[in-house]
């Protein structure tokens, strides 16, 4: 299934799409497919898979020193994919990400996916690492979704990335990319930022997710400049139900998201998690009702600590 194309597709036909987390190390499947399983019966059209690099972890010696070491905590995007493509025949969307890789660690991701039948994919720079004060890229790696872009296209083409051909080329892979309806953190403004969209477009992305927001007014907003500007491609609007009373500083802060006014009053009337879990998916379902009305038909869900929030916005809405 080309997610572009479904995208593209009209009608009045509604329905959503979520993401998940490879398991930790050693954690195996069993909570991911219970997140799968509890989500499935509501008709998702495909699920994200998300791709984490590696970073440093301190470890105590027997002598009680510490040592420092490169570990990666959620391994087996690639794997996870084919797991999850196999047991729901859900179509799936791996990340492939700069962060921590080499061009030719990339490359035989790609591979991999070809082999797996699988040729949706997310291009995405990546976080930095927690240790860096800025984004640093891998050696022989790229340093944004651009460069990394022009990579797969290269590939789509039938060319490794040192220039050989590939004696027999796969399925062209399908390419989603992120957008930012109030601006990447590192962005110096928002137009800049939607510059980079454009150029995205114009390499080839086909369709764009966006970060997660709690205003649909700025997403119009960013739609409708994005328009102006020549962007044409499907832009998918992303949420994530607000569920701990926590959230009302850790979201703006990670996300680098506004928390609108009426939402963060409502929030400080609430006396427990459970009752910002409880206004967070009252909130979530008026945004995606909202977003109906105004012509969006798919809708993608941040699931982290929310699955049973948009479980019960699906039983809702879906």
């Amino acid at each position: 299934m080309n997610i572009a194309e479904f995208l593209h597709q009209k009608g009045d036909k509604r329905g959503f799409s979520f993401e998940v987390l490879p398991p930790l190390k050693g954690n195996g499947t069993a909570a991911l497919f219970r997140t799968i399983d509890s989500l499935k019966d509501f008709g998702p059209r495909f699920i994200n898979i998300t791709t984490h690099h590696s970073e440093y972890v301190y470890k105590e010696l027997e002598n009680g020193l510490l040592t420092r070491q490169r570990v990666r905590r959620r391994p087996g995007t690639v794997a996870i994919a084919g797991a999850i493509q196999n047991k729901y025949d859900i179509p799936v969307i791996p990340h492939i990400i700069c962060s921590g890789a080499t061009k030719e660690d990339i490359e035989y991701e790609l591979l991999d996916l070809q082999f797996l039948g699988i040729s949706n994919i997310l291009v995405l720079r990546g976080d930095k690492a927690k240790e860096d004060r800025q984004f640093t890229p891998t050696e022989n790696g790229h340093s944004n979704a651009t460069d990394l872009l022009k990579q797969v296209n290269q590939f789509n083409d039938g060319f490794f990335f040192d220039g050989t051909p590939i004696k027999h080329p796969g399925d062209k892979f399908c390419c989603g990319v992120a957008c930012y309806p109030e601006k990447h953190e590192e962005a110096p403004n928002l137009e800049m930022d939607m510059q980079h969209l454009l150029e995205k477009q114009q390499l080839g992305a086909d369709y764009a997710i966006t970060q997660l927001f709690y205003d649909n007014e700025k997403f119009y907003a960013f739609v409708e400049k994005a328009r102006q500007m020549g962007i044409t491609i499907p832009i998918v609007p992303a949420l994530k139900p607000f569920a701990k009373l926590s959230q009302l500083t850790m979201v703006p802060k990670t996300f680098h998201c506004d928390i609108p006014e009426a939402l963060a009053q409502e929030v400080l009337k609430c006396k427990s998690d459970e009752d910002a879990k409880a206004l967070g998916i009252e909130w979530t379902t008026a945004q995606v009702k909202d977003l109906f009305n105004h012509g969006y038909n798919h809708i993608h869900f941040f699931t982290v600590s929310a699955v049973d929030s948009v479980k019960q916005i699906a039983k809702i809405l879906f």
